[in-house]
């Protein structure tokens, strides 16, 4: 349940900081009492946009809301015992988030943070400059591009949420300075490419709990020449095809076995530890396609944890999942243009030593675009199935609708 007290305090501050920002914009700015001669104001894809004359500055502010229903349970079921809990049917406000970007003094010197109100989170903050094509750099808190699925925001996912795989793999939000860039050649020779040095202690630590950050790297091969962006269902129609391979690595030594938007956290079997007790390394391959309303996506991951301080004992974490979505109304006139079904499986195995220990996820999904992303109703019916060679196996269903609406 929200307190409205909550949620109006961040806004006095933001109005504060805005204002700030208004009056800082030019010297100039107390002798023009026409303001329209200093800046323009228009609503665009990220919200309100006050933009100077001279394009030096840029001002962007967003909101978005997530309504949520689900059905026995909202949560992916993690353990044996998930399955037999209490049914609890839900309705809320999943999320509720502030988003303010743009750019100062140059238009490749850019800015953007993002607030969660509901949990009273600064989740990311981080400054680019982009003036090159090929190298750009970035520093600050922010999701490190390590997956897909992950990197692509909540609000323009092609199911209501991310896959069963998403928790045990994720590098999440992390501190860090990154490099990055897209180094475009002729015909097959296209590649984006992202470096980075992080805390690798989770969103909302400034400092790391040892000497050893975690460092992290991303090669993605456009092979037909097109870069393809971090957004689920192809709304843009791509009227040519447009895939991408790409590989992630990681290597970090923390307290720490998993990350969420909640920062630094620990897997099943697993306890937070002593500063730098879990060595993680982790490998994702990953593709992603799209042509004519037809939209595809798959990762392939592999996660090693050394304990340094029991024997040097390494788990090994395995987990894929592959999606799929289409608009079908480009091959039968009665379906609705603004209807896309999807569908994803997933699979997680916790220790791949373990062969009879699986955890299963098929979803399917559809998707009623009002205002492409910005404005879309998404339902799903998910299965699961628990199987752990000592116990019977388990299985579910669960059922989820979801508006989400950017403002």
């Amino acid at each position: 349940m929200y307190s409205i007290k909550k949620i109006i305090k961040p806004f006095k501050q933001y109005l504060s900081v805005f204002l700030f920002f208004i009056i800082a914009l030019s010297g100039k700015a107390q002798q023009i009492k026409d303001t329209t001669k200093l800046i323009n104001v228009s609503y665009g894809d990220k919200g309100i946009e006050l933009r100077t004359k001279d394009n030096k500055f840029l001002f962007q502010l967003q909101s978005r809301l997530q309504f949520r229903f689900s059905t026995p349970n909202d949560q992916d079921p993690l353990t044996y015992d998930d399955y037999s809990q209490a049914k609890e049917t839900t309705f809320k406000i999943n999320r509720a988030r502030l988003k303010v970007g743009g750019h100062a003094f140059e238009p490749w010197l850019k800015y953007y943070w993002e607030y969660e109100l509901s949990q009273s989170n600064l989740l990311d903050f981080r400054l680019m400059v982009e003036k090159w094509e090929w190298l750009s750099f970035k520093a600050g808190q922010w999701k490190v591009e390590f997956s897909r699925e992950r990197f692509i925001s909540s609000g323009e996912q092609q199911t209501v949420d991310r896959s069963l795989i998403n928790r045990p793999f994720t590098a999440d939000r992390q501190m860090g300075v990154e490099v990055y860039g897209h180094l475009k050649g002729k015909g097959i020779a296209d590649f984006n490419y992202w470096a980075a040095a992080l805390t690798g202690t989770g969103r909302g630590n400034t400092t790391n709990d040892d000497n050893n950050l975690m460092y992290f790297g991303r090669a993605q091969w456009n092979f037909l020449g097109r870069f393809l962006d971090f957004e689920g269902s192809d709304i843009n129609f791509h009227e040519k095809p447009t895939p991408i391979i790409a590989f992630s690595a990681l290597t970090n030594r923390s307290p720490y076995t998993r990350f969420s938007q909640s920062g630094g956290g620990s897997l099943e079997g697993y306890e937070n530890g002593a500063p730098g007790q879990y060595r993680v390394n982790q490998w994702n391959l990953e593709s992603a396609f799209m042509y004519r309303g037809f939209s595809w996506q798959s990762e392939w991951h592999t996660k090693e944890i050394t304990d340094k301080l029991n024997d040097d004992k390494t788990t090994t974490l395995k987990g894929y999942y592959v999606q799929a979505g289409y608009f079908f109304h480009n091959a039968f006139e009665w379906w609705p243009q603004h209807l896309e079904m999807a569908g994803r499986h997933a699979a997680y195995r916790p220790d791949n030593s373990i062969r009879q220990n699986l955890q299963n996820e098929t979803t399917v999904a559809f998707n009623w675009f009002f205002k492409g992303h910005k404005n879309k109703l998404t339902s799903e019916f998910s299965y699961f199935s628990f199987q752990d060679k000592s116990l019977p196996l388990e299985a579910g269903w669960r059922f989820r609708i979801q508006w989400d609406i950017s403002l």
